[in-house]
């Protein structure tokens, strides 16, 4: 099992044990949501300020070229990752590849809208309340390592060999934080807005600088060459 992966269940242990507690003051002290509210963000300090802080860093980290450890999937759009193939590269075939798997991604993002169009009307209608909110939120912060790990359904409807190559990455955030948008308050507004700017940086790289996105034009997403060894369950095999 590579380091990367062993980080990454650590991190899915953690980020269970924040959804069972979050859960859990739910139900205990439904009181500590006040932070939820307008700008009651800066109007004292509690442990819903760390989480915005752990959040608010990953995203940066998604946005700013930072030499880390990060795995390749996300980092692919910085050019610091990119090493370029030997020979010239086909850009017919590259177009093809960034127009059909763009397609794919944006079947995901209507399906995903769908979903959110459920959400913010179970809210508006009463049905859920902020902290609900949140804790959807939260719940999609587990699912995320979840597919990573695990299973992921957007895999096997994008047909995506592997995390690596994945062509929605890092719409992690903007899928996590989407729910937060309905309640509106500096708490959601702000997590949200700046999971839209990860996800537009990233869009925009698509389109300027397709080359880092395919395996036939960055050496460093071909399996022979992975070093994250994150979807080990997929691409086993092909590393031989």
């Amino acid at each position: 099992m590579s380091v990367t992966r062993k980080k990454y269940i650590v991190r899915l242990i953690l980020r269970c044990m924040i959804l069972v507690l979050c859960i859990g003051a739910y139900f205990i002290y439904p009181e500590s949501f006040w932070i939820l509210e307008g700008m009651n963000f800066f109007r004292g300090f509690s442990a819903f300020h760390i989480l915005w802080m752990i959040w608010v860093i990953d995203m940066i980290q998604q946005i700013i070229p930072i030499k880390n450890k990060l795995p390749l999937g996300s980092m692919k759009l910085f050019s610091n990752r990119f090493r370029p193939i030997l020979e010239k590269v086909n850009y017919e075939a590259l177009r093809s590849y960034i127009v059909t798997t763009t397609r794919s991604a944006y079947e995901v993002f209507i399906l995903w809208c769908g979903l959110l169009a459920v959400i913010g009307g179970l809210y508006y209608t009463g049905i859920l309340n902020k902290p609900i909110l949140f804790l959807i939120s939260v719940a999609f912060y587990v699912c995320d390592l979840i597919c990573v790990l695990i299973w992921c359904p957007f895999r096997l409807m994008m047909k995506t060999r592997c995390c690596t190559t994945c062509r929605i990455f890092n719409w992690d955030h903007l899928m996590m934080f989407s729910p937060l948008f309905f309640m509106g308050g500096f708490f959601g507004l702000s997590l949200a807005l700046m999971a839209s700017v990860a996800w537009l940086v990233w869009e925009l790289c698509i389109m300027m600088y397709p080359e880092r996105f395919w395996d036939k034009s960055n050496l460093a997403l071909k399996c022979s060459e992975c070093t994250d060894k994150l979807c080990t369950q997929y691409c086993q095999k092909l590393r031989k």
